[in-house]
């Protein structure tokens, strides 16, 4: 499978990063009572207008590693690879959803709005889980398009054209 997101036509926001996490997120990332996770939350922007607000949390010990990255500049993605996590897999569910307040506040959209929720989680080679992401994305703003064939499936996210 391949993944694309065309970043050339992404603004991204840095909008906070912490260290913690609720019950989900330590189900999600297995982490022991006590642990915390690195949280980055991102604002895509296409066209000057917010499109997709993003929550991930990173586990230990790799979230010490990536933790400054300045990640309007890197990406996630990339910033795992530099720290030497080889990610193998992600799963991912997209469904339709509400727009929360907090997210409404970020999208500039009133909550209650018709959005595509996203949830992944992406594993190591070990099937370890090293990144929960939680996205809101505006369905007027985003579109995901899908190539099948016998062999592998791309996915490509992007501006609705």
């Amino acid at each position: 499978m391949q993944i694309n997101q065309p970043l050339s036509a992404i603004a991204l926001k840095i909008v906070a990063t912490a260290n913690f996490g609720t019950a989900r997120i330590a189900a999600e990332l297995r982490l022991r009572p006590g642990d915390t996770a690195l949280r980055l939350e991102r604002v895509r922007e296409f066209a000057g207008r917010p499109a997709v607000h993003q929550v991930s949390w990173v586990r230990r010990p790799v979230a010490d590693q990536i933790r400054d990255r300045d990640f309007t500049a890197v990406s996630l993605y990339t910033a795992l690879a530099d720290a030497g996590v080889t990610v193998a897999r992600a799963s991912e569910v997209v469904r339709p959803g509400l727009l929360d307040p907090a997210a409404a506040r970020h999208l500039h959209e009133p909550p209650g709005s018709p959005v595509l929720v996203s949830t992944r989680i992406t594993y190591t080679p070990d099937a370890t889980p090293v990144v929960s992401d939680h996205a809101t994305i505006l369905g007027s703003m985003m579109e995901i398009r899908t190539e099948r064939a016998a062999t592998g499936l791309s996915l490509t996210w992007g501006a609705t054209s």
